[in-house]
């Protein structure tokens, strides 16, 4: 007897085994009764009744995201491929919405994608494409938002993610990119060559002035020591023209002591003879001699006409 009723305690059990499941978190079950929708299950233990209620399909309720790229023509002529990220999730009060209203939903957001972004970007040039790409994901948004809710889905956020434009756009793109670094480089390294060029001038005035002024100071230091000279040597009874002449010899034999002392110097002091510092001297002698005469003759002169003048 109890043989018999084997096969009844295994149809009970496969029954009893049939009659539960369970749902994943961030999932809905769609449970149909012979065909028909009977409800919507969440996550958990959930019961149905075998052999007449199934399991018609899961639907997740997770953020999903999908990439669509779109190639379109902008308004200077130039084709462009753009990546657009549409992120959506299932509405869950609007899962029966979102199982039986809409077969394929990433296709439906594909054609919506397709549509908005070769409406929007022929009405921009390649530049502001770049410029203005959260515009065209706001207009992406808007239109699916509104195509969508009534499916029960609801979309988080769209994103431009990548814009591509043809490869030889792109590598001229580049040169203009690289000229305009080149032009402005050349007019930093200009301002800075004008630059250098007005300092090492002003550098070489401010030294030029210098040098004048040390040269200056020399001078008058030399004219200096070599009136104290005179004045020493008056006060031990040598006139100034016996003076000057000494000075003058001693002054060339310092000279050709010092280029003596030079190995490597290339100067060369003319005259640099003995009989020629004596010329010199009997020449300043004979110079100083004759402008004393000559002072004379005028001052006697000068007397003359004074006489003269008071015979009259």
């Amino acid at each position: 007897m109890s043989f018999l009723l084997y096969p009844l305690y295994v149809i009970l059990a496969f029954l009893l085994l049939a009659s539960f499941f369970t749902v994943k978190q961030q999932t809905a079950v769609i449970i149909e009764r012979f065909g028909r929708f009977l409800s919507v299950r969440n996550s958990g233990l959930q019961m149905k009744i075998p052999l007449v209620d199934r399991i018609s399909g899961r639907v997740s309720l997770k953020i999903q995201q999908l990439d669509v790229i779109v190639e379109t023509k902008t308004l200077d002529d130039v084709f462009v491929k753009l990546k657009v990220s549409v992120q959506f999730v299932v509405i869950k009060e609007k899962v029966y919405e979102a199982f039986y209203k809409l077969e394929f939903p990433h296709d439906q957001i594909t054609s919506y994608v397709f549509d908005v972004v070769r409406a929007e970007v022929p009405k921009m040039k390649l530049d502001d494409v770049f410029v203005k790409k959260d515009d065209i994901a706001i207009a992406v948004k808007g239109e699916l938002q509104d195509a969508m809710l009534d499916y029960g889905y609801d979309i988080i956020k769209t994103l431009v993610t990548d814009i591509d434009p043809d490869a030889q756009v792109k590598a001229a793109m580049n040169r203009i990119n690289a000229s305009e670094r080149e032009k402005i480089a050349a007019q930093f390294e200009g301002d800075a060559a004008r630059i250098l060029i007005v300092e090492k001038a002003k550098a070489e005035a401010e030294s030029k002035r210098l040098q004048g002024r040390g040269i200056a100071d020399q001078r008058r230091e030399i004219a200096k020591g070599l009136e104290e000279s005179v004045d020493v040597l008056n006060n031990v009874g040598i006139n100034s023209q016996e003076a000057s002449a000494l000075i003058v010899v001693t002054q060339h034999y310092d000279t050709l002591q010092s280029l003596g002392e030079e190995t490597d110097s290339n100067l060369i002091l003319l005259p640099n003879s003995p009989h020629a510092a004596s010329d010199m001297l009997n020449n300043m002698v004979a110079s100083f001699t004759a402008s004393n005469q000559i002072g004379e003759v005028m001052k006697a002169n000068k007397n003359k006409r004074s006489n003269d003048k008071n015979k009259e």
